[in-house]
C-alpha cells in the first residue's frame, strides 16, 4: 500500500494528488493507494481518499504502507522515519499556490543534505521514478539514529531555527 499525505495546511496540493492519481490510473502504480487530501479540490478517480483521517487511522497507514509520499511538513517526515520508512517528499511550492512561501523546499533540502534520510522530489515529473525505484532509493538512505531521541531532536531544532 502507498500512503500519500498532504498534511492539514489550508491550501490545496492538487499537483501531488493529480500526479499520484494519474500514475494509479495508467497502471504505473499497482499498489493500493490511500490519499489524505486535506483541502485539495481536485477529482481523485482511482485512489481511496479522505480530506482528513483520525490520528489512529493515519498512524495505521504509516505503519502498514510500503511507501509513504508526503508534503514537506516536518511532522509527516518524522512519522515516516519513526517507522523506519524513508519517505518520498514532495515539498509544497508557492508558485503553484500550495503554500505562502517555499520554506518546505528549503527545509527538505537541508534535511536531505544533512541526514540523507528522505527521498526528495523537487520536480513532480520525477515522482514516477522515485516510486518505481523506491526499494533501491530507500535502501541507500541513512536511518540509524533517527528515532525520537534527544540528539535527533536537537539537530532538528537547529535546522528549524536556521530557517
Amino acid at each position: 500500500m502507498i500512503y500519500v499525505t498532504v498534511g492539514t495546511h489550508e491550501q490545496q496540493f492538487n499537483r501531488l494528488i493529480n500526479c499520484v492519481d494519474e500514475l494509479k490510473t495508467n497502471g504505473t502504480i499497482e499498489d493500493e493507494v490511500i490519499i489524505q487530501s486535506g483541502y485539495s479540490d481536485c477529482e481523485i478517480r482511482n485512489c481511496s481518499h479522505s480530506g482528513l483521517y483520525s490520528y489512529e487511522e493515519v498512524d495505521g497507514f504509516f505503519e502498514k504502507a510500503r511507501i509513504i509520499i508526503t508534503h514537506g511538513g516536518p511532522s509527516s517526515i518524522i512519522q515516516a522515519l519513526r517507522y523506519g520508512k524513508p519517505p518520498i517528499v514532495v515539498p509544497r511550492l508557492k508558485r503553484f499556490n500550495e503554500h505562502i512561501n517555499d520554506h518546505q523546499l528549503d527545509f527538505c533540502r537541508i534535511v536531505s543534505e544533512r541526514y540523507d534520510n528522505i527521498i526528495l522530489v523537487e520536480d513532480i515529473d520525477k515522482l514516477k521514478d522515485a516510486i518505481l525505484g523506491y526499494d533501491e532509493l530507500a535502501a541507500a538512505r541513512k536511518l540509524s539514529g533517527f528515532g525520537n531521541n534527544e540528539g535527533f531532536n536537537e539537530g532538528f531544532r537547529r535546522i528549524v531555527e536556521e530557517l
